[in-house]
């Protein structure tokens, strides 16, 4: 006996048959190149997930997964399933490996990204809850971010915009 379903998402799919969107950060520069090497296939909305999000994401040789930051409201989770990161955090930094994991905490002020400085793709998963009204701090560099209407605005601290 076969059930009908009324859902326009799939009951499963390969990850990598999940197209990456075509533009793939809304950073502006020099940030966007900066992570000009991450493509992240957003497999959560290929499912009509809205509470959290799930990307299958690569770092081509050179790339950044983010500009380094930190969550005030929403949480992230990252599971490294090829090559070696280096996740850097206020801590220093730590080479990661296939089957190793980190948590985010929001609201902890740890500030975090992943960088990958090997000549290998790296593969991970990253999980992240869409908590609103969620502002990132970045430590390192004068860019500043708030969500508003579900969208991400980007100033520098002062408030003033990218040129």
């Amino acid at each position: 006996m076969s059930v009908m379903s009324n859902s326009k998402y799939p009951p499963a799919l390969n990850a990598l048959d999940v197209a990456p969107p075509a533009k793939q950060t809304t950073y502006p520069e020099p940030f966007a190149t900066w992570v000009g090497g991450r493509e992240k296939r957003r497999l959560g909305e290929a499912f009509g997930l809205s509470n959290f999000g799930v990307n299958l994401t690569r770092l081509k040789p050179g790339a950044v997964s983010s500009v380094r930051h930190g969550h005030s409201k929403q949480e992230e989770f990252v599971y490294i399933l090829e090559g070696a990161p280096t996740l850097v955090t206020d801590s220093g930094p730590t080479r990661l490996a296939p089957g190793m994991c980190a948590g985010f905490k929001a609201g902890s002020g740890d500030a975090h990204h992943l960088k990958n400085d090997t000549a290998e793709d790296v593969w991970y998963l990253e999980v992240g809850d869409r908590t609103p009204g969620d502002a990132a701090t970045y430590p390192d560099d004068d860019l500043a971010v708030v969500t508003q209407d579900g969208a991400y605005l980007f100033t520098r601290k002062d408030g003033s915009p990218h040129a």
